[in-house]
């Protein structure tokens, strides 16, 4: 496969990662503690849904480090949200490694999995309506989960959640309620409210699909302020190609298991300024396999069966023996 590169120019994204390790490093101990905070390795779930399974994990194998930001990104039904909901702690894998900050997520008792939710990971839901009491004001909905933690109370509780509220731009609109704010105020009040309790990974399901482009920018923002301004780790998964394109990592998800990784590297260009360059890769799994991309097995027609060719420096790829007298073709 041929890596694929394009250029935009995105002036603070490097930055803006650069400061991010810099605070994960200071909030584990060290650069040397940076890799590994999120790991997958054949990670396995089926339903079972009337005497019918469903494999919506098939094997994935995932690393993410401490105080990435990263987008997960893929077509319905690849597996996506089941991964969020492992990661998170809302659901079970039937089997394989899934390990959060030295959690073990397999062998979790129901009181560790509640203590794990509450204090180690942060949630933002696609759902505006999910994520904020509607009786409470913008403040209040960040004190509370300080509250109940018993970290912080009184002055100091609410001297921090205007803090988090200034952070992502919207502590002008501490006192009022979700049905007083826009869709993405409420959301951006929700990110506010999933890192109240300094949680060391925040998960976002779709937190930009029911905003149009320009409110959906501003979340998304915002989650790049919280991830370079406190060091937490934060996984997104979403559809929109757009969003996925601010980041430094997106992980493409296709039946289950990871097909392909975009990572963009800064580069500096001829007249000084930062340039964001792409490069794409197939992700190839410890037993050998990878996922050609769709298109290029759509293109070359491949079916059951291809060819593989040992060349110096790269594997060529052709179709069986049967397709290449009929179609031809190849891809390195």
């Amino acid at each position: 496969m041929t890596a694929t590169a394009e250029v935009s120019a995105v002036p603070d994204l490097a930055t803006l990662q650069q400061r991010a390790a810099q605070r994960a490093a200071e909030r584990a101990g060290g650069s040397d503690r940076l890799r590994g905070h999120i790991v997958c390795d054949g990670l396995v779930r089926i339903f079972k849904t009337e005497g019918v399974e469903v494999v919506a994990l098939q094997g994935l194998d995932l690393v993410i480090d401490r105080g990435e930001l990263v987008a997960i990104v893929g077509a319905s039904g690849s597996g996506k949200s089941t991964l969020l909901n492992i990661l998170s702690g809302l659901d079970t894998p039937t089997a394989g490694i899934a390990r959060v900050a030295d959690y073990d997520l397999l062998a979790l008792s129901a009181r560790r999995r509640l203590s794990y939710r509450r204090r180690v990971v942060g949630f933002v839901w696609q759902q505006t309506g999910r994520n904020l009491l509607p009786y409470l004001t913008a403040r209040e909905n960040v004190e509370l989960p300080m509250r109940l933690a018993g970290r912080l109370r009184g002055r100091a509780g609410r001297r921090r959640a205007t803090e988090l509220l200034e952070m992502v731009g919207v502590a002008h609109l501490a006192d009022r309620r979700p049905g007083q704010l826009s869709g993405g105020e409420q959301q951006r009040c929700a990110v506010a409210v999933a890192v109240a309790n300094d949680p060391e990974v925040l998960f976002a399901d779709e937190p930009t699909g029911e905003l149009d482009e320009a409110t959906g920018a501003d979340v998304f923002g915002a989650l790049r302020t919280i991830n370079a301004e406190l060091g937490v780790t934060v996984v997104v998964v979403t559809h929109d190609h757009a969003v996925a394109d601010q980041v430094r990592r997106t992980v493409a998800i296709r039946d289950g298991r990871t097909a392909s990784e975009v990572r963009r590297t800064a580069r500096i260009g001829e007249d000084g300024s930062t340039e964001l360059v792409s490069e794409e890769y197939a992700v190839l799994d410890r037993t050998g396999r990878m996922q050609l991309p769709a298109a290029f097995v759509d293109a070359l027609a491949l079916r059951e069966r291809v060819r593989l060719t040992l060349e110096p420096d790269h594997v060529q790829v052709r179709p069986g023996q049967e397709q290449s007298q009929s179609d031809g073709g190849s891809a390195e």
